[in-house]
């Protein structure tokens, strides 16, 4: 017996299910929560009293009045924000890659992508309404205002200040993926050959490296339309609220004391579902006529030189989101701990440790539950994208390359669309409501950030390490673990962070998985967001940074204290 137990233990063999086990795990629920939510949506829920299928939840949905603003609203939402983030950080590529410029930017966008939305947006509320800190700042001295303006920026109908929040937020993860991207191809050899035959810095860069980048960020892109058509959290934050985005719409239904609203609901996020296939045509139909204009613009030869205004445009609007983000969580922090806060002073008269301090014990209490579920997630999550690439880097015809974009299944499909389906699932199996029900809810969208965050350290190491090892008699486990690991420990540990900082920031899958019993720090800032006090606010939205921030101090301490001997391993800038 001690033979095939051995066999069955052994790295090489447990490798190959790798990925089947991700598979099942990722897509699995996925594909079950939509076909739970499919039902209801045809009038068939046993458990509500639906027994037969019917058309009448879609008849009740498209008679609900200000549905087509909903609609509207989503898609719109969705299409400029991603369109304006992405022509922020493709003009800011095109104007300073290559200069100190683009690299004092990679090291301060880098960092923002652990701020969760939630707390971006609460801070950048703040610093918008007519009480907040922009009106602060230039009254009364500049604006003559002693008590607040009566105007509506948070919440406007249009869903402006929903988009700029957004915006805001997606400008640093597109960064992170155009770096990434261009690592890929020669791209600075490909813009001096542009720039030899007269081309201005960032025309060359346009004509010569976007469009080989533009194929590596395409599904990236689409991660951000479909959040951005299908956002909650931050919409019932910044958005409108008569009527509101689909979305919002929906969670109301869903959250309705009147349970039959959840066929409604249901049917609902189906449409959200089509909404987001929707966004992603009308983005291909629009990449075709880019690609026509482009190649009549690349065949008219103009060089562009006098660029200088674009260029100046460029890092500017990069800078206002940095900056937007930076004041945003400045302003949670300052909330925090302010007594007294009146309008029209800057700053707060009074601080105080009283707001900590008063709320420790429940505050501690969801802290903690946030952190357990936020590691095993990123855990798992971490141990199966490991396997997958050792055994992509063993066998390479075992995973297609082509096979990356179901990584991405989760983060396309809207989470309201399939999460009530997988609720039912739960409830089904007498899991919900539990932590290992939102461990799992949050592994889903944790599992293609790791994924993301490693795929190309890993990849990207030198295999004669591997050959050496091998050489000198050690076997395959222990060249993974006593030489591929350690020296990618940085890496695998930041690919960790990156999957703790995600699960912080999930919001409906704790809210569906958890059935409203388990509280996280990101339920409980939204749900404050609809109250008055601006001191819990803050409380919880800086409790929100500070884990995932602390979570990137580890990852970045941990192998400098480790290798701190060993000058090779250390991080030189």
């Amino acid at each position: 017996m001690a033979a095939p137990v051995r066999d069955a233990l052994n790295p090489a063999r447990m490798l190959r299910f790798f990925p089947a086990a991700t598979l099942v795990f990722l897509l699995g629920p996925i594909l079950a929560g939509l076909l739970g939510t499919a039902l209801p949506a045809f009038g068939f829920l046993p458990a509500l009293g639906g027994e037969q299928l019917s058309l009448r939840p879609w008849e009740q949905l498209f008679a609900t009045p200000g549905l087509a603003t909903s609609i509207r609203l989503s898609l719109t939402t969705g299409l400029i924000t991603t369109a304006l983030a992405l022509a922020i950080v493709v003009l800011f590529a095109a104007a300073w890659h290559g200069t100190a410029v683009f690299r004092w930017a990679q090291r301060l966008l880098s960092p923002l992508l652990s701020v969760p939305h939630v707390a971006v947006a609460l801070g950048f509320a703040f610093l918008l309404i007519p009480s907040g800190w922009l009106m602060r700042m230039f009254s009364p001295w500049a604006t003559g205002y002693t008590r607040p303006p009566d105007y509506v920026l948070v919440q406007d109908p249009a869903g402006i200040s929903l988009i700029l929040g957004l915006v805001i937020k997606e400008v640093p993860y597109l960064f992170l993926m155009v770096m990434a991207a261009l690592a890929q191809v020669d791209a600075e050899r490909y813009r001096t050959v542009a720039r030899t035959f007269g081309y201005g810095p960032m025309v060359a860069w346009l004509k010569a490296v976007f469009p080989r980048i533009y194929p590596q960020i395409r599904l990236p892109i689409f991660a951000v339309l479909a959040y951005g058509v299908s956002v909650v959290d931050v919409a019932m934050i910044l958005g409108p609220t008569v009527p509101p985005p689909l979305s919002v719409q929906l969670m109301q239904w869903f959250n309705d004391a009147d349970l039959a609203y959840r066929f409604v609901a249901s049917a609902g996020a189906l449409l959200q579902f089509g909404l987001v296939i929707g966004a992603i045509a009308i983005w291909c139909f629009a990449e075709r006529l880019v690609a026509y204009v482009g190649r009549r613009w690349i065949d008219a030869g103009s060089r562009g030189r006098s660029d200088g205004a674009i260029r100046a445009a460029a890092v500017i609007a990069l800078a206002i989101a940095f900056i937007a983000i930076l004041f945003s969580m400045a302003a949670m922090a300052l909330w925090s701990v302010a007594e007294r806060w009146r309008f029209p002073d800057a700053m707060p008269s009074v601080l105080t440790a009283a707001n900590w301090l008063e709320r420790t014990p429940d505050l501690w209490a969801i802290a903690l539950t946030t952190l357990v579920i936020a590691v095993i997630a990123a855990i798992v999550a971490t141990i199966l994208v490991v396997g997958n690439l050792e055994l992509e880097t063993r066998r390479p015809e075992k995973i297609a390359q082509r096979s990356l974009w179901l990584l991405y299944v989760p983060l396309i499909v809207p989470q309201i669309a399939f999460l009530f389906g997988a609720q039912i699932l739960l409830v089904w199996a007498s899991l919900d409501g539990g932590l290992l029900a939102v461990v799992w809810g949050h592994f889903l969208f944790v599992l293609p950030y790791v994924f993301l965050s490693l795929a190309d350290p890993y990849r990207s190491w030198d295999v004669r390490f591997a050959r050496t090892a091998l050489c000198l008699g050690a076997s395959p486990r222990r060249v993974l673990f006593a030489v591929k690991l350690p020296m990618l420990l940085r890496a695998v540990l930041v690919a960790f962070a990156v999957g703790f900082a995600v699960s912080v920031a999930q919001y409906l899958p704790t809210l569906f998985a958890g059935a409203g019993r388990v509280s996280t720090l990101t339920t409980e800032a939204v749900a404050l967001s609809a109250g008055g006090d601006r001191r819990l606010i803050g409380v919880y939205a800086f409790l929100q940074m500070a884990l995932p921030f602390l979570a990137f101090v580890v990852a970045a301490a941990v192998p400098a204290w480790m290798f701190r001997r060993r000058r090779d391993l250390q991080v030189t800038t």
